[in-house]
């Protein structure tokens, strides 16, 4: 039996809390045993405990890479716990623990953003690239772009493999429920047109506004749905209304059940253009046929493979974005086949499961000193 320590420390469920949920979903216990070590207070140890996964609290690790008081909490953790491999998401304070308790260390980097060049060059990229070398024994990278943001900032290839994000499929909800959802949003017979995203700048809204008003502009009957909270919302929402499209362009806020809303989307957005790894909103989507237009950034484009399952356009660019959306919404037999390729693109690539697995095997060569650099995707 493999003991494994999972460490995250994120307050709140993002996606990197998502994984992880997934993660622990779907273990094989026969082989892992599974501990997760989180903040206090985090919202992720009611999903975690309802999974039957330990939860171990530590105070000085909320939202923070490295915390110095952090560090001999979690060593005298690890001491006791004696696990083989700790993973961490987000916590330079938990590798360094783990590497000073005796445990193997992977860790998992599941954003892609431009690296700044104090570590991307001279001599901040070789002390960078020697620390994350010296406290990881493996690295996971959940796309192609995340592994070239860790090695331009010196970190060794050998130690890193991609695992591209997993979910479970979402339920394909039949006629008269998908009625229901749509009366619910106020849909009639109009297209659906979302995006599942932060409300934060780097995410691309504006361009989706943008893109939404030339689309009702050209006569498409379409409505375009913004799911989520940030603090770029209430600037969002003055930019809806200068245009005067407030019932045409609707903020859903959070809402815990986005599933039903993906089932009534008939093309979904992913405009980010400052930090975007494996987005789950596009894999969940995918599983039900729904394809996407992305912008080129981060790893989009290794979601979405352009002209099959959607398309692919330069970021911050909302012609572009309202051109390929028009695209999908007006030829039908287009449609029909890249929402064909999305879930079949989804069942061979991004199935929960496929990450999984990829993980475990991760641990097991980490364990038995196996070179790392390979990429692992189904």
């Amino acid at each position: 039996m493999i003991r494994v320590i999972e460490v995250s420390s994120d307050t709140n469920i993002g996606g990197a809390g998502k994984c992880l949920i997934t993660l622990l979903e779907n273990f094989n216990r026969d082989e892992f045993e599974v501990k997760a070590v989180l903040p206090k207070n985090s919202l992720l140890k009611d999903h975690i405990t309802a999974l039957g996964v330990e939860v171990i609290e530590v105070d000085g690790i909320a939202e923070k890479s490295l915390s110095a008081s952090a560090v001999g909490e979690l060593k005298r953790i690890f001491k006791a716990e004696k696990p083989d491999i700790v993973h961490t998401h987000g916590s330079m304070s938990a590798r360094i623990a783990a590497r000073l308790a005796g445990a193997r260390v992977v860790y998992t980097r599941h954003s892609v953003f431009p690296p700044p060049p104090k570590i991307s060059k001279g001599i901040g990229k070789m002390i960078n690239g020697a620390v994350n070398n010296y406290f990881a024994d493996g690295i996971i990278a959940v796309a192609e772009a995340a592994k070239e943001n860790l090695t331009d900032t010196g970190v060794s290839e050998k130690k890193i493999r991609v695992i591209l994000n997993g979910v479970d499929a979402l339920e394909k909800i039949e006629f008269d429920e998908r009625e229901a959802v749509k009366k619910r949003f106020g849909v009639k017979d109009e297209r659906v047109v979302s995006i599942v995203a932060r409300l934060e700048d780097i995410k691309g809204h504006r361009y989706f506004i943008e893109a939404a008003d030339k689309i009702l502009k050209d006569g498409i009957k379409a409505k375009f749905f913004i799911a989520g909270t940030g603090s770029y919302e209430d600037e969002l929402k003055r930019a809806v209304k200068e245009i005067n499209r407030e019932n045409d362009i609707c903020f859903t806020g959070f809402i815990k059940d986005a599933d039903a809303l993906m089932n009534i989307t008939d093309v979904q957005v992913n405009a980010s253009y400052g930090t975007e790894a494996t987005s789950l909103a596009l894999l969940e989507g995918m599983s039900i046929g729904v394809p996407a237009v992305v912008s080129d950034f981060g790893g989009n484009p290794g979601v979405i493979k352009n002209g099959k399952n959607g398309f692919v356009v330069p970021k911050q660019n909302s012609d572009a974005l309202a051109e390929k959306i028009e695209e999908l919404l007006e030829n039908g037999e287009l449609y029909d086949d890249m929402s064909d390729a999305s879930r079949r693109i989804f069942e061979e690539t991004f199935t929960a499961r496929a990450m999984t697995r990829s993980t475990e095997q991760m641990y097991k060569d980490v364990l038995n000193d196996k070179v790392i650099n390979k990429e692992v995707n189904k």
